[in-house]
């Protein structure tokens, strides 16, 4: 038809589906997710200004604790799996019915 109107996509459109969605709201979701990293890698002892370090001296700590280490990781997941289990399995059983 001649007289169609086909609407052309935006000159930022490459960029918003490049970023994800709008560049201010990108830095935004970044800024927080760096923050909540920064804190987790803090708790465990890293150094941003002495990456490297830290992490052989993670690696150091855990090879030090032999045992113990397995006993603490066990910990954490028996810690996590109480919460995470149990949701995962009532939103397997109440969740969104499957097509057949």
């Amino acid at each position: 038809m001649p007289n169609d109107v086909r609407d052309l996509p935006a000159s930022h459109d490459g960029l918003y589906r490049f970023l994800g969605g709008s560049p201010l709201s990108v830095a935004f979701r970044l800024i927080l997710l760096s923050i909540l990293v920064g804190v987790v890698l803090a708790a465990i002892g890293f150094d941003p200004w002495n990456i490297l370090h830290s992490i052989r001296m993670l690696f150091q700590r855990l090879w030090d604790l032999g045992f113990d280490a397995v006993n603490w990781l066990w910990r954490y997941f028996l810690l996590g799996a109480v919460i995470v289990v149990p949701i995962w399995l009532l939103s397997r059983l109440f969740g969104a019915p499957r097509g057949r």
